[in-house]
């Protein structure tokens, strides 16, 4: 399970249920690394989709207390789609067939966490890479990817190259678990 994000340089990740950098390469780097998979999310996250709901050509399972529990097939184009909620943790790892004790590595399916800050803080224990878009900005925020910097678990297994798109620098950094 990976977690994914775009943050500023104090790990910022939105404001207000919304993100903070809107940067359409960014967006289509997103979408090419969770198409066909399975996204997690809070239900802010999914409200804060087009029109609320999952995102099309993936699996979407959330996180919530509020919203009912239980899976739906959805189907878009011929193909169908899981759409589940979960009120916890354990009934959601225990759904996906995911150890509780900490991450699993080499888990052929594509599972990535998408937010919000909570979700990241709750699932980050049973992630093995992180692929976060590091913009070199500072943003007012009210919502933060946790704090895994000083973490030793965690080591930049590969980076890009810097890239400036609407007036905007970043790079995307991968982090594998040690």
């Amino acid at each position: 399970m990976k977690a994914i994000a775009a943050v500023d340089r104090n790990l910022a990740i939105g404001k207000n249920g919304e993100l903070l950098f809107r940067i359409p390469s960014d967006l289509a780097h997103f979408k090419a690394e969770t198409i066909g998979g399975i996204v997690i999310m809070g239900r802010k996250t999914l409200e804060s989709m087009p029109g609320g709901k999952p995102l099309p050509g993936r699996h979407t399972l959330v996180l919530s207390k509020s919203l009912e529990s239980g899976l739906w097939i959805r189907e878009k184009k011929g193909k169908k789609w899981l759409y589940g909620v979960f009120p916890d943790v354990p009934s959601l790892l225990d759904f996906l067939d995911l150890p509780q004790d900490g991450p699993v590595s080499g888990d052929p399916r594509n599972i990535a966490v998408c937010g919000g800050e909570q979700i990241y803080r709750q699932l980050l224990p049973y992630c093995s890479e992180l692929v976060l878009t590091e913009v070199d900005a500072e943003a007012e925020a009210d919502a933060w990817f946790p704090d895994f910097r000083e973490d030793a678990f965690w080591h930049i297994a590969s980076e890009s190259d810097p890239v400036t798109e609407n007036g905007l620098t970043y790079r995307i950094r991968r982090y594998a678990r040690k």
